[in-house]
């Protein structure tokens, strides 16, 4: 049949474009260092589920935390429904006329009932919240979604996933809406169950009869299937990437304390060795690194990375930065955002000629400034209210070594603290014979006479 064929070559293009963007994304992450062993996944698994699933940290903010959790978990559940389709079109069942035929997942009985009864009443939900965030950042009254790093590209991005995201609800409705009216027609019973819907579909003219039912399903089901595959292929260049990418992003993320810092294993191991001579010396793959911290985005790591591909561009951890509050430069989403932009720049020559290319430009000095990496205080508030675990002060940090090792330089009253450990064993600038020379005139009463 014409139309299964066409099906069969539209999904295999979608996935083909999907699967050459995630190619992309994988060879630049292959270029990319290694921060840590992925290890303790029963801690990990909680980390998903008590992060991710639940939305513990969104959940902080009870109405916009609510609204925001019942559309992912909506999306979960209207998934359901989406596989199916494409189930349906792939096998070519939804193009035979025969009605008993195009439900490929109902054998499932009960649970098939329970997910569509499920994906309807989350379809009305999902757009009715949706419409609420478009109207709610139309009307520019939160102060956390503008910023410098926020660029009207970003703005109309922000719109155009949502009003995707209505429409692929819209036709969703429009296909429940008109299959229930067609078995009406027809005097059969629906496969599942629909709650809302089955209120609602009544609303259709009568006057359509079964073939005006039929032809609106299918046209319902064809801008559906076609809204999935187009929105899919324009995430990975969005900021709905989080889409994707929030869930193994979180997986991903540093257990243990939040503010616990890297080490820079090269440079342990040299101070190691001194402090203990007897220490086996490091191997000639263990010497000095190429470059110390991080000037651009390929001396990063791969969770840098996944890290920028994950932001949603929120703001809130720019809005709890307490550099930021102060009137500093700095922003912590612009940190993760720049990271993304440079790499975007620059992956195709690094993919091409490998680690050593060099465009004349890089992630420091370029995009971020020293001004800005500076101001960061490490408190980790940033880390702490990313609803998706994205690691800001690890670039800040890398950032900084950089600055420091390679470049020396540091801000004077950094160099001043470090001059003074090196030569009194303390940040202050006085005698360690000196250091208890303000108790001199303390008065204790001796305890025999007190």
């Amino acid at each position: 049949m014409l139309a299964h064929l066409f099906f069969l070559l539209v999904i295999g293009g979608a996935l083909g474009m999907l699967t050459w963007s995630f190619l992309r994304i994988y060879r630049n992450i292959k270029l990319l260092k290694n921060p840590y062993p992925i290890k303790e996944i029963g801690t990990r698994l909680k980390m998903l589920w008590d992060v991710a699933i639940l939305q513990k940290k969104i959940m902080r903010f009870p109405i916009v935390g609510f609204i925001h959790a019942m559309v992912f978990w909506g999306f979960l559940m209207v998934t359901f429904g989406t596989v199916e389709m494409f189930l349906d079109g792939t096998l070519g069942v939804v193009f035979d006329d025969s009605f008993e035929n195009d439900r490929v997942l109902g054998f499932l009985g009960p649970l098939y009932t329970l997910m569509m009864a499920l994906g309807d009443v989350f379809a009305y939900v999902i757009l009715a919240f949706v419409l609420v965030f478009l109207v709610r950042r139309a009307s520019k009254g939160v102060q956390r979604f503008t910023g410098v790093e926020m660029r009207h590209k970003d703005h109309l991005d922000a719109a155009i996933s949502l009003i995707f995201i209505i429409f692929l609800m819209v036709s969703l409705i429009g296909l429940n809406l008109s299959y229930l009216a067609y078995a009406e027609a027809l005097g059969k019973t629906p496969e599942g169950a629909y709650p809302i819907s089955g209120l609602l579909f009544g609303i259709l003219p009568e006057s359509w009869g079964p073939e005006g039912f039929h032809r609106l399903e299918m046209a319902s089901w064809w801008l559906h299937v076609g809204l999935v595959f187009a929105f899919m292929n324009y995430l990975p260049y969005s900021k709905h990437f989080h889409v994707f990418m929030a869930l193994p992003n979180v997986f991903l993320a540093k257990t243990g304390p939040i503010t616990r810092m890297s080490t820079m294993e090269s440079v342990k191991k040299e101070v190691l060795l001194m402090m203990n001579p007897d220490a086996p010396a490091p191997t000639e793959e263990e010497a000095a690194p190429e470059r110390f911290g991080m000037k651009d985005v390929q001396d990063g790591s791969w969770k840098n990375y996944i890290d920028s591909l994950t932001c949603t561009q929120c703001g809130r951890c720019t809005s709890v930065c307490p550099a930021n509050n102060t009137g500093k430069l700095l922003s912590p989403r612009k940190i993760i955002l720049d990271y993304r932009r440079r790499m975007e720049e620059k992956q195709d020559g690094l993919q091409k000629n490998g680690k050593d290319y060099d465009d004349g430009k890089s992630l420091y000095g370029d995009y971020i400034t020293k001004e800005e990496i500076w101001a960061c205080t490490t408190c980790h508030a940033c880390v702490q209210e990313c609803p998706v675990n994205i690691d800001h002060v690890s670039i800040i940090m890398d950032l900084r070594r950089y600055v420091y090792l390679e470049e020396s330089d540091a801000p004077s009253s950094i160099n001043a603290m470090n001059t003074n450990l090196e030569n009194n064993g303390a940040p202050w600038q006085y005698s360690p014979s000196d250091r208890f020379n303000w108790a001199d005139e303390l008065y204790i009463a001796d305890k025999q006479t007190a």
